[in-house]
């Protein structure tokens, strides 16, 4: 049995791949049971954000054939040339991997993490699915764990850096002073709501906030000290936004050029700022090509965040450190796993053996024997049935020159050989 890893993410794929590889939360749960039912997959679990979508699971082979071709059916995607950006991990590789997604360390905002949060939610959805097993539980749990400690034991989360952190500090070299603009932020999930965090921080002059939910628009807007308006409304607000982020799961574009053209015009041209931080997108590409429109998806914000990436190398190297360490751990558990087998086989053998020696030596008993002549009986006979076949193995060995097996069970059976 191995694990494995298939996906992609920002760093092997555009933005148009990843749009079209996105398992939308809702239907997450009938993909996970259709990789169940994939031949040999016997756990599985889907991390899908917008950076990467990844698939992971217990499977009898360690070829990714099988799954490869169901990921490919699954998103329609059989004519593109999947080697250009798919790539796939096995065993102690694919653990690795995971780990360093936890920790932050193969985001696009290096060290990031809200990544953990993300990955937890998804080892809890295949959970409640019923597609984690012994394999998964444990990679997984090793995995948060190993990112907790790089945590406390590195600088990695010093200065917290994110998507929406990087988006800010887009709109401040846009907009040298905040205090005098306006933001409409489109969404009301994590990342909306760290944007609207940061932004406050930076002084910004007011936000609006439109969601499908009103309820929930209100409750953030409410912690941010934010205006609510239902995305239906969105429309009408569209030429109060000085600074546009969206981020919803929309799997259709929400604002068109349409719309913006006329929100200009209602601005009289002043310069709209939009970061567009949804996959699919929010916002149609189209929109860039406006004249006042500053147009940023979540692949253009790379390059800003690239100096925050480097003022973290070094405290990546510790915690790449770390992780050596962790996968070590989890693939020693593995094979425990393997010695726990050996151990049963062997004790159920020795149980047989002896089980067989009673049976007999009540036999002696009621036939007549004398209590000690049966234990002796009882005695030699276990003795030599247990060591019987230890002892073939260890001669054998030793006439075919295997020194490797007579260290084994040197090793094995605690003896100290006579080497005079």
């Amino acid at each position: 049995m191995s694990l494995l890893t298939l996906g992609l993410n920002h760093k092997t794929a555009p933005l148009e791949i990843r749009e079209q590889t996105v398992f939308v939360p809702e239907k997450i749960d009938s993909a996970l049971q259709e990789l169940m039912a994939v031949p040999n997959v016997s756990e599985a679990a889907i991390f899908s954000t917008c950076n990467r979508t990844e698939i992971y699971c217990h499977t009898a082979e360690a070829r990714p054939d099988q799954t490869l071709d169901w990921f490919l059916t699954h998103h329609d995607m059989r004519g593109l040339d999947h080697d250009t950006f798919l790539y796939h991990y096995v065993d102690a590789k694919a653990v690795q991997h995971l780990i360093r997604v936890a920790c932050g360390l193969d985001s696009m905002v290096l060290g990031e993490p809200q990544i953990l949060g993300q990955l937890k939610s998804a080892y809890r959805h295949a959970a409640s699915a019923g597609t984690i097993g012994q394999q998964l539980g444990k990679l997984f749990q090793h995995a948060f764990a190993a990112a907790k400690q790089v945590r406390s034991e590195t600088s990695i989360g010093a200065n917290p850096v994110s998507v929406a952190f990087a988006a800010v500090k887009l709109a401040q070299q846009i907009f040298t002073d905040l205090k005098q603009q306006t933001a409409l932020l489109i969404g009301a999930g994590e990342t909306i709501e760290l944007v609207a965090r940061h932004l406050r921080d930076n002084a910004i002059g007011n936000i609006i906030i439109a969601n499908r939910s009103l309820e929930r628009a209100e409750s953030l807007a409410k912690q941010t000290g934010a205006n609510a308006i239902r995305l239906a409304d969105l429309g009408d607000c569209l030429a109060q936004g000085d600074i546009i982020v969206s981020s919803t799961a929309s799997q259709l574009p929400i604002i068109g050029k349409g719309a913006i053209e006329s929100a200009l015009q209602q601005r009289k041209h002043k310069p709209m700022f939009m970061v567009d931080i949804a996959v699919p997108r929010d916002v149609e590409p189209q929109v860039s090509n406006l004249q006042d429109v500053y147009l940023y998806n979540i692949d253009d914000l790379e390059a800003v965040i690239e100096q925050n990436r480097r003022s973290r190398a070094a405290a990546a190297e510790q915690a790449e450190a770390i992780i050596n360490l962790k996968v070590d751990e989890f693939v020693a558990w593995q094979h425990s796993l393997d010695g726990v087998e050996v151990i049963r086989e062997y004790r159920d053998n020795a149980q047989q053996q002896g089980q067989l020696v009673l049976e007999k030596a009540r036999k002696l008993i009621a036939s007549g024997k004398s209590h000690d002549e049966v234990l002796r009986y009882l005695a030699n006979t276990l003795t030599n049935k247990l060591l019987h076949d230890a002892t073939v193995n260890i001669h054998n060995a030793a006439r075919e020159g295997r020194e490797d097996l007579l260290k084994a069970a040197q090793e094995l059976f605690k003896l100290e050989r006579n080497n005079k």
